[in-house]
């Protein structure tokens, strides 16, 4: 059985020879779409080499937002996502881009296939109209039964896209953190991510343009109906029943209302977004880092040094998956002796979806401290408290587990995109994001570290003899935990197991 299962695996990967070539639309060739010609006065008012960004906080208007780009688009659609659900939210965005290509939309989706169990009929159901292409990056040839394939090929497939984008005709995009599904979308009573995307015109509209262009091209990147052999007994007709269905069910009737209820989708309908306008500079990985060929200058960790360089007065990092390595630990120490103040906020173990994440950073947690980092681990809000609408709050109104991947540096430079300060995200995974040039984006971040996060999040400090333990600040005052918060013993123990297995390098 063994034998069998490791041959299954060692499927080999189709030839690329004969895969269809296309790019990015030019300005010039889109400069006739609704979006072209709402944008071009304002675009042409701020100068050319500046970007509009505007940050998409709320779960809900970040879905309305992706939404709205895909109903008004015109010529192109290029969606990049390292996870796309088949649940509500995800079957309605399928029928987005469905309904976008009937009306004459080229459409160009690449999806990670670390997550596409489920999806194929409707990814070769969309493949197949004539103005979709579907590609699969790093894909399994095993399609149902995929750990054979990590065995016999796990060079590559440790190896994942994360990059997600959003660009319709090439004049607005939307960068950031969040993954297509529900729990991202604030569209179910079970875990919500708290998140952050940018929705972007301007400049750095064309950068995400020629970066898409380079994954689609990328060696890793392979049209669907190279890897899908079964032939599916699911069309486009019944993706469009399917999502008609979803939208007359109560849940999505609730949804949508509140969608209404929001004065973000007024803007969007009235064309009034409130874009900062500024320097953004698009950082992603080489393509090639998906097969282990990129050189170390090509990747996004290099690039952050580059534009940033060494930070002066502070730090201060919000990432749901934080696993700082003994190499983390010594930077952030250096930078703390130099005078930096370096905060970090992360979940916490009763947060996080990922145990073996949350070990790795456990076992740097005392160092981080001894060296003068400020600690904050995310509460996991309930069901009642995560629905509520608290407008304003920078890591939004509804999350029960962080989500989000941003950081500021000396109240100037911010990072917003995919990359989770972890061994993953700099040394096998591709990513994306933008370094925005925006004090007001840096001082909303550093307000919230001094009034949203300690009212919502747990500090962890160190006893004088350095034992850990958590605070959290309540309307009755300050609550003290001497173990990991709101977590069971079987929790901490796997994750104490966790901490002591030699896979650091892989989380």
């Amino acid at each position: 059985m063994l034998l069998s299962f490791l041959l299954t695996g060692c499927q080999s990967l189709p030839n690329l020879e004969g895969r269809s070539l296309s790019s990015a639309y030019s300005k010039e060739q889109v400069a006739d779409t609704y979006f072209a010609q709402a944008l071009a006065p304002i675009e042409k008012l701020h100068g050319e080499g500046q970007s509009g960004i505007f940050p998409l906080i709320e779960a809900d208007e970040a879905f309305a937002a992706r939404m709205m780009l895909a109903k008004y688009a015109q010529r192109s659609l290029d969606v990049q996502y390292y996870i796309w659900r088949g649940d509500m939210t995800g079957t309605m965005m399928f029928e987005s881009l469905h309904e976008a290509a009937d009306r004459g939309v080229r459409v160009r989706l690449l999806l990670d296939d670390n997550n596409t169990n489920g999806t194929d009929p409707v990814l070769q159901a969309l493949h197949s109209h004539e103005n979709i292409e579907v590609r699969l990056f790093n894909p399994f040839m095993v399609r149902n039964l995929r750990w054979p394939g990590y065995i016999t090929d796990f060079s590559r497939l440790n190896r994942r896209m994360h990059n997600k984008s959003f660009t319709a005709d090439n004049t607005l995009t939307i960068i950031g953190g969040r993954n297509v599904g529900d729990e991202y979308f604030g569209a179910t009573d079970d875990v919500l991510f708290a998140d952050l995307d940018i929705l972007s015109a301007g400049a750095a509209v064309q950068d995400v343009s020629d970066d898409f262009d380079k994954y689609w091209h990328s060696a890793s990147s392979y049209p669907v109906d190279r890897v899908v052999r079964r032939q599916h007994n699911y069309s486009l007709e019944n993706l469009r029943k399917d999502a008609l269905a979803i939208a007359a069910s109560p849940a999505a009737q609730e949804y949508v209302e509140s969608l209404r209820e929001s004065p973000f989708i007024t803007q969007l309908e009235q064309r009034n977004i409130d874009f900062e306008w500024l320097q953004v500079r698009m950082v992603s990985d080489d393509p090639r880092k998906g097969l282990g060929n990129a050189k170390k200058e090509s990747l996004l960790i290099q690039q952050f040094q580059d534009i940033i360089g060494d930070p002066t007065v502070d730090v201060e990092l919000i990432s749901p998956y934080f696993v700082p390595t003994q190499a983390g630990v010594e930077a952030f120490a250096w930078l703390v002796r130099q005078g930096v103040e370096v905060k970090v906020l992360t979940n916490s173990l009763s947060a996080t979806d990922v145990s073996a994440v949350h070990a790795g950073y456990a076992k740097r947690r005392k160092a981080l401290l001894k060296s003068g980092v400020v600690l904050y681990e995310m509460q996991r809000h309930p069901t009642q408290v995560k629905k509520m609408k608290l407008k304003k709050r920078f890591l939004g109104s509804s999350g029960s587990s962080l989500h989000a991947k941003t950081f500021a540096v000396d109240r100037k430079h911010v990072f917003v995109g995919s990359f989770n300060f972890d061994p993953r995200s700099a040394n096998y995974n591709t990513e994306l994001g933008f370094v925005i040039e925006s004090p007001r984006l840096a001082q909303r971040i550093n307000q919230a570290f001094y009034d949203e996060i300690p009212a919502h999040a747990y500090r962890v400090k160190l006893t004088a003899n350095d034992r850990l333990y958590w605070t959290e600040q309540r309307d009755m005052g300050v609550e003290t935990y001497t173990s990991e918060p709101n977590s069971s013993v079987w929790r901490r123990v796997v994750v104490h197991l966790f901490s002591w297995l030699p896979i650091e390098g892989l989380l």
